[in-house]
């Protein structure tokens, strides 16, 4: 059995095609077609060719591949997204349509009650003027006393002075100033029943003329504080001539 497939499998190795033998064998086929259409002329049926049933064989299997490869073509074709659609981004906005945003609300606008400050008569020395109100802000447990002064001339020297009474639980929390922290000396503490704040204007430093605000904060018992007793005072000195204003603030009813 082993020769056998030797031998099969040297002869397949050692073939060639014969191609003047395939040539001629077609030549035959095209005069047998030549024969039998001269037979069917005179009434005989025509013999199928052997090479013409292979030509039919071959052209059938080429159709069913031709269809086979349309159907496959057809599967892909549909599984892929319209190109129209493919990568297309949304068009930008008009920023000229776009609404402009909102200002914002001013500083201070939602911190605490809409009340107004609680002012006595302003009071006036020549150049400098004064004012003495409770902050807006303030409420039943805390509270801020504002001094106001303007000056129409540059100072050299200036002292401020803030007296709370005590009505009960007034403990200092802080205090500020507009002008800069480090030009002036500071002290806070009770005398006679009263809290007294005092900013003293540090020699060799200045103020310029215009409006400059000094406030006082404090804890006080609970409940609506009447300041009426509360008291200000201040001194300055501008071009050698000094003026002096002593104020008090709005009682409350």
């Amino acid at each position: 059995m082993d020769d056998v497939r030797k031998q099969l499998r040297d002869a397949a190795a050692e073939h060639r095609p014969d191609r003047e033998r395939m040539l001629a064998r077609v030549e035959r086929g095209r005069e047998r077609d030549a024969v039998d259409f001269v037979a069917a002329r005179r009434g005989r049926p025509p013999r199928p060719a052997p090479w013409l049933r292979v030509a039919g064989a071959t052209a059938a299997v080429a159709g069913v591949l031709a269809l086979g490869g349309y159907a496959v073509a057809s599967v892909v074709q549909a599984e892929e997204p319209p190109p129209s659609t493919v990568g297309t981004p949304p068009p930008a906005p008009d920023s000229s349509s776009a609404p402009s945003p909102s200002a914002p609300a001013p500083d201070g606008q939602n911190a605490g009650p809409s009340s107004p400050a609680e002012h006595a008569e302003g009071i006036q020395d020549g150049y400098l003027w004064s004012d003495g109100s409770v902050d807006p802000q303030s409420n039943d447990f805390w509270a801020q006393s504002t001094l106001t002064f303007k000056t129409g001339k540059p100072l050299t020297a200036l002292t401020v002075e803030l007296r709370v009474a005590q009505t009960g639980g007034v403990a200092d929390t802080g205090n500020w100033r507009s002008l800069p922290a480090d030009d002036f000396t500071v002290s806070v503490g009770e005398r006679g029943g009263e809290l007294v704040y005092r900013w003293t204007l540090k020699a060799g430093r200045s103020v310029p003329a215009g409006e400059h605000v000094f406030a006082g904060q404090y804890n006080h018992a609970e409940g609506g504080r009447d300041a009426g007793d509360d008291t200000y005072a201040a001194q300055a000195t501008a071009s050698g001539q000094k003026a002096s204003v002593r104020g008090d603030f709005a009682r409350t009813s």
